[in-house]
């Protein structure tokens, strides 16, 4: 048989392109860029910028890295359920810089973004339940994206095909434990994942071997990372692509965060859109699936990011403030929503309605118990995912909300966006200038 690799590749060669393909794939492109520019100018995105102007220097490599890195802070970024993953922090980095400097049109870009996410979520969903719990799916996954949206644009051989798979395989990583911190350690996933698939692929097309059996080998991706994997999803027929199964995210925050926030937005439509009153509120019990509670239940978030990660924090925020904001998680707002009386009574468990569903459903109910009156909500399917997802002018909205925290102008904005969604699909892609 066929190692998983080559049948990756012809899976790929075969899968026919519809032009609302790529129509998806300029809207999931213009949310990436807004993920990017807001990136930017956090803490964590100036300690990057800093470090690569001191240390790293210039460069394909360097530019794809950093971009990567910048995209994947602000928790605002597209998941694909079924894998837990990413996508477009990890191949758009790719697909914009190489086409870039291939001076190949925006059409190829597109194209190569389909064959990275395709990648990049099928083993994702190969991977088990069991990775997950140690691993990282954008970092470990992220560098077979990475590794196949380059492989497109440099139009690759089958043999050279296998041998980026196999050389992006074995720069695999991407752990957990920054969690346990709220450490910075998740953007450099990102940033890591796709400068290592690029450089598998620039290395393949030079000759660069890779192993054949990089997926299935007794040493191989699968035996090393994956307790309980599932290899036939990587190959698995099926109809369209990845990209379209992929949601958007409408708050920055955890994704794992988001039914519970739906929930909660709910409550408080059903309240006349009115600030709740604290006082009288006497519980909050929050019923979702064992993944989000094992990364997101935590009551006393210090930091922005350990904030993104609480879903108590963003529960409490949702039903206090409404729509969640970045400005939500910082500063004076932080301090603020961590001392709210209302996370003090949230009480979190898991539902086994919502455990059967996951992952291809991320569903949570909320319950608020008042004095004399009890309001109950329940999602199945997150504001943004394909069965509920964000029309083109709430994801505009969302572009605009983030390159202005980002502080560019409305113009310049304007004309970003523009050019994402209208260019002609022979253009080439301009120089990407955010301020």
């Amino acid at each position: 048989m066929e190692s998983i690799s080559r049948q990756l590749y012809h899976l790929l060669e075969e899968k026919s392109v519809a032009e609302n393909d790529l129509e998806d794939a300029r809207l999931f492109m213009l949310d990436w860029m807004g993920c990017y520019a807001a990136g930017t100018v956090t803490n964590q995105g100036e300690i990057l910028s800093r470090w690569n102007s001191k240390w790293a220097g210039t460069g394909l490599l360097q530019e794809v890295f950093l971009m990567a890195a910048h995209s994947h802070i602000t928790e605002t970024d597209d998941l694909h359920r079924a894998s837990v993953t990413h996508p477009a922090c990890v191949v758009f980095p790719v697909s914009w810089h190489l086409t870039r400097f291939l001076k190949k049109s925006f059409t190829e870009c597109l194209l190569a973004s389909l064959y990275g996410y395709e990648v990049m979520c099928r083993v994702g969903e190969g991977v088990g339940p069991g990775h997950y719990k140690i691993f990282h799916n954008t970092a470990t996954t992220g560098v077979f994206g990475a590794a196949a949206a380059a492989s497109k644009l440099l139009e690759l051989s089958e043999d050279r095909f296998v041998w980026a798979m196999g050389n992006a395989g074995t720069q695999a990583a991407g752990l957990w434990q920054f969690n346990e911190d709220a450490a910075m350690s998740k953007h450099l996933h990102a940033g890591h994942a796709a400068e290592a698939g690029l450089k598998a692929a620039l290395l393949a097309a030079e000759n660069f071997t890779g192993a054949e059996k990089i997926f299935e080998g007794k040493k191989g991706f699968f035996e090393g990372f994956c307790p309980d994997p599932n290899p036939g999803a990587v190959t698995k027929p099926s109809d369209g692509w990845k990209l379209s199964e992929t949601s958007i995210k409408p708050y920055p925050s955890c994704r794992h965060t988001h039914p519970a926030i739906d929930a909660a937005l709910e409550i408080r439509q059903k309240n006349e859109d009115s600030e709740i009153p604290t006082k009288e509120i006497e519980s909050i019990d929050i019923t979702t699936y064992e993944t989000a509670l094992r990364i997101t239940d935590n009551p006393m978030p210090d930091s922005t990011f350990a904030a993104k990660f609480s879903i108590q924090y963003c529960v409490s925020l949702a039903l206090e403030k409404g729509f969640p904001v970045l400005q939500h998680f910082e500063g004076n707002q932080l301090d603020s929503q961590r001392a709210s009386e209302l996370i003090s009574k949230i009480t979190v468990r898991t539902g086994k309605e919502f455990e059967d569903a996951f992952p291809r459903h991320w569903g949570a109910q909320i319950i608020v118990k008042m004095a004399k009156s009890e309001s109950v909500s329940v999602i199945k399917s997150a504001k943004g995912d394909p069965e509920n997802p964000l029309n083109k002018e709430e994801l505009i909205k969302k572009f605009k909300g983030l390159m202005n925290y980002a502080g560019v102008e409305n113009d310049r904005s304007s004309m970003i966006s523009d050019w994402i969604l209208h260019s002609d699909p022979e253009d080439l892609i301009p120089e990407l200038i955010i301020k």
